[in-house]
């Protein structure tokens, strides 16, 4: 399912100086190579070769061509190889540069056409050394000898082990994923399990049936001793089957309880604030692996060892964070905000983060309170950098600062601060994931809504901490004729946001500030009495 994508907002271009290189380019931009066609559905057909770390495999392309070509591109790692790109029972010629695979057909593929191809490939994957955070293959061992095996790649693209058209605005709208493993093994990936195979040569093959339009990063393999167990949730959309796959020395009473009652518990409060849980025919999974944990839509994967907080610590220090079980949230929260709501472009990958780690204070708020939530964001304020801004560069695959999850989620208290209407936000915040259900979206698409529903003029806003490192500065003067005066210092042009002043101990009033002074018409107020909701809005103060 493609997403063309146009930007408008060239306020967006990146900030910083750096250099990206042809490889960039090719693996972040939608040249006519790649638009010329709009992938449906993928059969990826894999087995993977533990004691060697190797793979081998085929995908299955099927598409429909968006206008006429003869030449198109997918993407493939080029310490993979590819040995055959088969089309209709031939060998069609290609090329390669890079990570990008030319394949030339022997005919023109009319618009509109439905067709497909299949590329053979095999070869050693890169090694993850510090999954998920770099991608590739993470190869472990249970504390019983058994192999462990997961896949993650966020980033660094899904054409690090398998085939695919690598770019985010493009996902297919169903897929199959089949992988062969050896014997006394299991293979958990997304979706649901339909078929597990006998191969002659000491393999299982589990064939998992994706149902609902899924991106390239989220496509897993879990490989392992794996327990099983499951249970439903009484959801929105009616029931929804949740199944859980721990190691089998894991396979205990205290630890599936663990998982159940956070899972339930954050399947409630996301229902409540984002609506249904988007893939239903997919249903949830939680699945153990070695790595700290991956939103891999519909397969979570769970490294957190069945405790609180994030390895047992609370980020925000308020103690809030150790009421629930980090990863379990904060995965699921993507499944609404990144795998529900895909950015198009890696640049907008802030989208992705700075709704979930908002959705860590929702869970807070739902069981909590509002004061609880607030904390919590409040507390995680001291690791923002303001290194870079959230937003990274168009068109070479590159996400933008790490600040993304907390000054991200930053943001999202202050829109919630300024609305001051809980009900009106949890409208926008479900509103958001129907409009966009199962699409791909872009900066614009997310301001835009945010402007149409809030009430507010939120453009510089979005411009000033996305775009932008810095903080905005609220500079209040109070004058020598006893007027007081307030105005923004921003680096973008016209700035405005609203913000809640007033006197100390006194119900705060939501003042409209621009770049140039205007008066502040609060009888009474003195630098002693003034009180700006520095607690909730992340700006610079300035009294003079």
């Amino acid at each position: 399912m493609m997403t063309l994508v146009c930007h408008h907002s060239y306020a967006q271009i990146f900030k910083a100086t750096e250099l990206f290189s042809r490889a960039d380019s090719l693996r972040g931009q939608l040249t006519p190579l790649r638009t010329c066609y709009d992938i449906h559905y993928y059969h990826l057909d894999v087995k993977v070769d533990i004691p060697n770390k190797f793979i081998s495999g085929t995908n299955l392309f099927l598409f429909t061509a968006t206008e006429d070509f003869r030449k198109l591109q997918f993407d493939l790692f080029d310490n993979l190889s590819v040995e055959k790109v088969e089309y209709k029972g031939q060998s069609l010629p290609f090329s390669r540069e890079y990570h990008a695979v030319m394949v030339d057909f022997p005919r023109i593929i009319p618009k509109g056409e439905i067709d497909s191809f299949t590329v053979h490939y095999s070869g050693h994957p890169i090694q993850a050394t510090r999954a998920p955070w770099d991608g590739g293959f993470d190869w472990k061992k249970d504390s019983k000898g058994k192999p462990w095996v997961a896949t993650a790649c966020q980033g660094l693209g899904a054409s690090v082990w398998w085939p695919n058209k690598d770019h985010q605005s493009d996902e297919v709208d169903s897929m199959l994923i089949s992988v062969a493993v050896p014997r006394g093994l299991m293979n958990v990936s997304n979706g649901r399990l339909i078929n597990k195979v006998r191969l002659k040569d000491g393999y299982d093959r589990f064939d998992w049936k994706v149902s609902n339009p899924i991106n390239n990063y989220n496509i897993a393999l879990n490989i392992g001793d794996y327990a099983h167990f499951s249970e439903v949730f009484a959801g929105e959309k009616g029931t929804l089957d949740i199944d859980y796959y721990v190691l089998q020395e894991n396979n205990t009473e205290t630890k599936k309880n663990h998982l159940r009652k956070n899972v339930q518990q954050t399947l409630r409060a996301f229902e409540y604030w984002f609506g249904p849980y988007p893939f239903y025919k997919d249903g949830y999974k939680i699945v153990e692996t070695a790595h700290l944990g991956m939103e891999h839509q519909s397969a979570i994967a769970y490294g957190n060892r069945f405790q609180n907080g994030y390895l047992g610590e609370d980020g925000s220090d308020t103690g809030w964070g150790l009421k629930w079980d980090f990863i379990v949230v904060h995965e699921s929260g993507h499944e609404w905000f990144g795998n529900n709501i895909t950015a198009a472009d890696l640049a907008d990958m802030w989208i992705h983060e700075a709704f979930t780690n908002y959705s860590e204070a929702l869970f807070i708020d739902y069981f909590y309170g509002r004061e609880a939530s607030q904390a919590y964001v409040n507390g995680n304020r001291f690791t923002i950098r303001n290194d870079r801004p959230l937003q990274g560069p168009y068109h070479v695959n590159k996400s933008g600062s790490s600040d993304m999850y907390n000054k991200g989620g930053v943001i999202m208290n202050m829109l919630r601060t300024i609305l001051d209407d809980d009900e009106k936000w949890r409208t926008i915040l479900r509103g958001l994931n129907s409009t966009f259900y199962h699409k791909q979206v872009n900066y614009d698409d997310i301001v835009h809504y945010i402007n149409a529903h809030s009430g507010h003029r939120l453009s510089k806003f979005f411009e000033q901490y996305v775009q932008y490192k810095s903080l905005p500065v609220l500079d209040i003067k109070f004058a020598a004729d006893g007027k007081i005066y307030g105005r923004w210092i921003s680096e973008v042009d016209q700035f405005e946001m609203p913000i809640h002043i007033g006197k100390k101990e006194k119900k705060k009033a939501l003042f409209y500030i621009s770049n140039r002074y205007q008066e502040l018409g609060i009888p009474g107020l003195t630098k002693e009495n003034l009180s700006v909701d520095t607690f909730n809005y992340y700006i610079g103060l300035n009294i003079q």
